[in-house]
C-alpha cells in the first residue's frame, strides 16, 4: 500500500487540495495512493487540533507535502496527529535538522560557504557589536544575510548582501533592514553566509544558470531538477544512476556522504557552481516543504512521496 500524504488545503475550500499542490495529488490518487488534509491557517495560528480535525482517525503513517512550518508548528502537527493514530515519516527532530540552517551546516561545512549565526526573535536586529563579533567568525570580505531557512535576495542590495563585513555600519544596516522586511516570518534568528560568486564572477542577485536540486529518498538521490528559480528544466529525472554522470552534472559523492550523516529521510540540497568551476551546496531543506520546477513530471516527485526504502 502506497504512503498516504498529508497535503495543505485550499484556504478557500477546506475540501480540497491547495491549487498549488493539486497537480500532484491527482497524480497520487492515480496512483492509489491515499490523500488526506490539513488546514495550515489553523496550524500556523497554533490550533493543531482543528488543522487535523479531517484526518481521519487511524490513519497511520503520513508524509507531509505542503507550505513551510516553522519547526515548533510541525512539532504540533506530529503531536496532533499521533492523537488521532497517525504519525510524520519524518519526525519534529529531523524536520528541525533538515529545515533550518543550524541543524545541518555543520555535516556540510565542507561543502558550503562559512556560516555563523545568532538567535534572535522578530523584530530584534542585532545590535552593531553583537553583529561585528559574529562577522569575525567569517573570512574577511563580503557576506550575505539570511535567517534560519530564508533570504531575502530579492532585495539584494537592501537586504541581502554586505560588501564589506569590516564596515560595521554597512553590516547593522542590512541585517537591521532584512530582519524589519521578514517581520514575524523571522525564523530562528541572523545568519551570516560567506559570499561566493557563483556563475559569472560577481555579485549576483538571482539563482545562477545551472544550479540544481537534488531530491534524496533514504540517502539516495532519486531526483535531479533544476532549482525552482530557474528559468527551465534542462536536467529531467535521472534516477539514482543518472546523477553525477552526465555533463553539466555535480559529482554527488560528496553530497551523498553528508547527506548520509545528516540522518534525515528525505531531503533537498541545492548545488550552485561556484565562478571557479567548483560545485557547491547553497541550501540543504527538508523535501517535504521544497518546491518542485514547473517543468518536472508530476509522477517523479509522486513516486519519492510514496516508495518504500530502497535496499
Amino acid at each position: 500500500m502506497p504512503t498516504a500524504v498529508l497535503y495543505c488545503s485550499d484556504p478557500l475550500n477546506e475540501r480540497r487540495v491547495d491549487a498549488h499542490f493539486a497537480t500532484e495529488a491527482r497524480q497520487l490518487r492515480a496512483d492509489g495512493a491515499a490523500v488526506h488534509l490539513v488546514d495550515h491557517d489553523a496550524l500556523s495560528a497554533g490550533d493543531a487540533e482543528r488543522a487535523t480535525a479531517r484526518v481521519p482517525v487511524g490513519a497511520g503513517p503520513l508524509r507531509y507535502r505542503g507550505w513551510m512550518l516553522p519547526a515548533d508548528r510541525y512539532a504540533e502537527l506530529d503531536a496532533a496527529l499521533r492523537r488521532r493514530g497517525a504519525q510524520l515519516l519524518t519526525d519534529p527532530d529531523r524536520y528541525r535538522r533538515a529545515h533550518e540552517l543550524p541543524g545541518w551546516y555543520t555535516t556540510f561545512a565542507g561543502l558550503t560557504p562559512v556560516s555563523r549565526w545568532l538567535p534572535t526573535g522578530p523584530g530584534q536586529a542585532p545590535d552593531p557589536e553583537r553583529l561585528a563579533a559574529l562577522a569575525a567568525g567569517l573570512p574577511p570580505g563580503a557576506a550575505v544575510v539570511k535567517d534560519y531557512v530564508k533570504s531575502r535576495k530579492h532585495e539584494w542590495d537592501a537586504a541581502c548582501h554586505i560588501p564589506d563585513l569590516a564596515d560595521r555600519t554597512a553590516l547593522h544596516r542590512v541585517v537591521s533592514r532584512f530582519v524589519e522586511l521578514q517581520g514575524e516570518f523571522l525564523a530562528g534568528g541572523v545568519v551570516l553566509r560567506a559570499f561566493e560568486p557563483f556563475g559569472a564572477p560577481g555579485p549576483a542577485p538571482d539563482r545562477a544558470p545551472g544550479e540544481v536540486r537534488v531530491w534524496w529518498r533514504d540517502g539516495v538521490p532519486r531526483l535531479v531538477t533544476a532549482h525552482p528559480d530557474s528559468p527551465a528544466d534542462d536536467f529531467g529525472p535521472p534516477g539514482a544512476a543518472g546523477a553525477g554522470t552526465r555533463p553539466g552534472l555535480p559529482d554527488l559523492d560528496p553530497v551523498r556522504a553528508a547527506v548520509e550523516a545528516l540522518d534525515c529521510p528525505f531531503v533537498t540540497t541545492d548545488l550552485a557552481l561556484r565562478a571557479d568551476g567548483v560545485w557547491r551546496v547553497v541550501e540543504v531543506g527538508d523535501a517535504q516543504v521544497s518546491d518542485v520546477h514547473r517543468d518536472v513530471d508530476p509522477a517523479a516527485l509522486t513516486r519519492l512521496l510514496t516508495a518504500g526504502r530502497r535496499p
